[in-house]
Parts: C-alpha cells; sequence; structure tokens
C-alpha cells in the first residue's frame, strides 16, 4: 500500500539515524521522537511537517525516525515492554497490527482525546475498529488505502462500454463483453483472498466471529460461501491462474501486456503498469470495486496506518500534540494529496477529487473494512488457509467441504493456546 520510497537520497544515514536530519536539533530542545514506516510519506512531507511542528512547538524537537517493515513487530514491542535501547513516543503501526500490540500491552488509551480533539465518531471504520477494543481506542487512524478496479480505457471503447459498471451486475455483463478475441475481461488470480474479503463482507459474511470468547472461522457460513461464489463467477472471465495470488507473476506485469482489460489492486500499481509499458500511460482509468447494488460500493479490506502511544513515553502531551497535528485537515490534505491516500475521516474525502486513482479508493473505503481483530490474526495469515480453499473451489472441489476444512484451521490457530 505504500506508493514512494522515503528517505532515498539518505538511504545509508537512515539505517542508523532515520530521518533526524531533517529536523535539525535544537539545543536544549525536548526531543519526542515519532516513528514513521518506509515509505508511508515522502521526505518532502516530512521535513515540512517537522519544521511546521516545531514552529507552532517552541521548545519541543521532533525526531523522525523511519523504520523498515521487516522486524518492526519486534521493535515495537520491545518499546511497549521497556526492553529496547531505542524509543518513541509516536509510533505509526499497520491498522491490522494494532491487535497484538494491545495483547502485549503498554499502549496509552486515548479514547477521550479521539472523542475530544480528533473526530473519532467520522473516522474509517477500516482504520479504527482494529483500533480499539472493549470500547477503548488504542491506535488512532492516520491513512488508509484500498483497492480499486484499474482498467484499460482503450479496450472498454474497443467494447462499446461507454462508462465503469456500477453494481455487480454490470460489473459481470462488462467483463463478458471485455473476455473475447484473446483479451481477458479481467485478470484475477485464485488466491486473492483479499479480493474475496470484500466479497464475502458484501454478502453480510464474515471471515471469522467471536463467540464467547473463542474465535470461529466462519468461511463455511452461507454468507461467506456465497462470496466465493461469484468471486468464482468473476475469476472465470480472465486467464487468472487458480493455484497463485496477486503476486505470482506481479498481476501489474500481466496487465501490462495490454491484453487485459480489469485488474483489482491499489491505484498505485499504475505507476508500475505504465513503467512496464509506456504506451498505456494516459489510458489507465479506475473505479470503485461494484457493490451488489448501485447506490452503494463494494467492501473491501482498508489497508493503511494508525499511530500508537507506548505507556512508557515521559513526553505523553507532547506525543498527542504530534498525533493532533498529523490527523488535523491541513496535514491529512498534504498527506494524501502527496501520496494518493485516502485520508483518515469520511468528511475529508473530497481532498482527492483531483486524483482520480485516490478518488476512486475514497468510496469503497467508506465501506472498508479489515481482517478480525484477533491479535494471532497474523498467524492465520502465515499458515493461510484461505489460499488453498480458494484454489479448491476454483478448481472443482465441494465448496462448503473445502470451507469447513479452511474454517477448522482458522478456528484452530485463533483459539489455541500459544
Amino acid at each position: 500500500m505504500r506508493f514512494l520510497a522515503v528517505c532515498t537520497a539518505l538511504a545509508a544515514a537512515t539505517a542508523l539515524t532515520g530521518c533526524s536530519q531533517l529536523a535539525g536539533s535544537a539545543a536544549g530542545a525536548q526531543k519526542v521522537t515519532l516513528w514513521l514506516m518506509k515509505g508511508s510519506a515522502s521526505e518532502d512531507f516530512i521535513a515540512k511537517f517537522t519544521s511546521s511542528f516545531e514552529k507552532e512547538h517552541p521548545g519541543v524537537d521532533l525526531d523522525v525516525r523511519i523504520q523498515e517493515w521487516t522486524g518492526i513487530g519486534e521493535k515495537v514491542n520491545a518499546v511497549l515492554k521497556g526492553k529496547s535501547a531505542e524509543s518513541a513516543d509516536v509510533i505509526e503501526v499497520g491498522n491490522t497490527q494494532v491487535a497484538q500490540y494491545i495483547e502485549t500491552g503498554g499502549l496509552s488509551e486515548l479514547t477521550l482525546e479521539g472523542l475530544r480533539e480528533w473526530g473519532s465518531k467520522d473516522w474509517l471504520k477500516g482504520l479504527s475498529d482494529p483500533g480499539s477494543v472493549d470500547g477503548a481506542q488504542y491506535g488512532v487512524p492516520w491513512y488508509a488505502a484500498n483497492r480499486v478496479v484499474i482498467y484499460n480505457k482503450d479496450l472498454f471503447a474497443d467494447a462499446g462500454i461507454k462508462a465503469p459498471p456500477k453494481n455487480r451486475q454490470e460489473w459481470i455483463q462488462a467483463t463478458q463483453k471485455l473476455d473475447k478475441g484473446g483479451r481477458q475481461g479481467i485478470y484475477l488470480p485464485g488466491q486473492n483472498w483479499y479480493v474475496l474479503s470484500g466479497f464475502i463482507w458484501d454478502e453480510g459474511g464474515e471471515l471469522a466471529v467471536e463467540t464467547g470468547g473463542e474465535w470461529v472461522g466462519t468461511l463455511d457460513d452461507d454468507k461467506a460461501l456465497a462470496g466465493m461464489e461469484f468471486y468464482k463467477l468473476l475469476q472465470a472471465l480472465g486467464d487468472g491462474p487458480r493455484n497463485a495470488d496477486e503476486e505470482t507473476p506481479p498481476q501489474s506485469e500481466v496487465f501490462a501486456s495490454g491484453a487485459v482489460a480489469q485488474i483489482i489492486a491499489p491505484p498505485g500499481q499504475a505507476a508500475a503498469i505504465e513503467a512496464a509499458n509506456p504506451a498505456l500511460k494516459g489510458k489507465l482509468g479506475f473505479f470503485p470495486v461494484p457493490g451488489k447494488t448501485s447506490d452503494k460500493p463494494g467492501a473491501v479490506f482498508t489497508g493503511g496506518s494508525d499511530l500508537i502511544i507506548p505507556e512508557r513515553t515521559k513526553h505523553r502531551r507532547e506525543a498527542v500534540d504530534v498525533i493532533t497535528a498529523l490527523v488535523s485537515e491541513t496535514w491529512q490534505t498534504e498527506l494524501a494529496r502527496t501520496m494518493s491516500y485516502v485520508p483518515n475521516k469520511a468528511s475529508l474525502a473530497h481532498v482527492v477529487d483531483g486524483n482520480e486513482g485516490a478518488a476512486s479508493m475514497a468510496p469503497g473505503a467508506a465501506q472498508g473494512r479489515a481482517t478480525p481483530k484477533s491479535a494471532r490474526w497474523a498467524e492465520v495469515e502465515g499458515k493461510n488457509p484461505i489460499k488453498p480453499y480458494m484454489t479448491a473451489v476454483l478448481t472443482g472441489e465441494d465448496p462448503r467441504r473445502a470451507a469447513k476444512e479452511a474454517s477448522d484451521m482458522i478456528s484452530k490457530v485463533l483459539s489455541s493456546d500459544r
């Protein structure tokens, strides 16, 4: 979901010091440390934000340090437990990672600040829900990104399709027209479980639910099975491999061949497509994943980041000030326009109206969801029984039986003792 690299000019230095050079160091100032993930914000954004924040908060030296995604869980947990030589006052984390940090302990609760200062009632649920437990908010939504349909405008025109489809029925009909003459109506690999999740949610189903303190996989529920049935119908209108995901091979490379009409991907993949085939520059369009009816787009998996404050921080008031600035309309607008993200509130979606790719994400983000709020969901993804389940259905096995096997595996992982 990250579209730009950060601190490329300072690559050698960031391994040791992050981007703190951007902030400078005011003698005698109180240092507040902000960890941001690599690729989440541009170097220019960080420089401008740091300068503005320090100007508005005299006596504070904001030290922005860039972190790699690889191994970040261990680093954050070490800070939360007080077992790290490093420290941080505000940390950016993936929205679906917050549950595991809540379980670890050591997070500062931010419920009241969210209600009083940050407008939490308007937050995108795909960002806010994973950051809360039992009504207490620990993760503060920062930005969102989600999948849309990227399409080839020329192929749509050749097929006589004058406007993007608004609902599932129109989408299937359009894709059937596009899937002819050596062209693929859509390239949808058989194991893109993120896309399947949205179809399941549209049907009112879930990947897993918590009942009586125990998590249970629910892929074999009738509603979840209906979502898989639609996936199968759509997937058949192209030549996507049934036993591979969207990265095997990278679907942007397949789309770049020029013979694929649609893929479902973050709009940021348009840059990779155009890099692979410059002839497609200016010929790519975007539309939200269609829902069951025209009045509401389809549900999508919401990726993005939340901001947390370690309970051990010695600068909680200043840490709150940092978050207050980052989630303000000014800096939400700057980040969204700079990075082609969706702001953390539905009411701010209009700020990306001039960016076709980002604007196409906003309607879906309003319907966005996240993975089950279990601290062990990452373990499910590690084993990922959803992928072989999808392949089994697409290759003709009994859907309910295959779904039951996958659900049992999900239940076992989520509810077993560590």
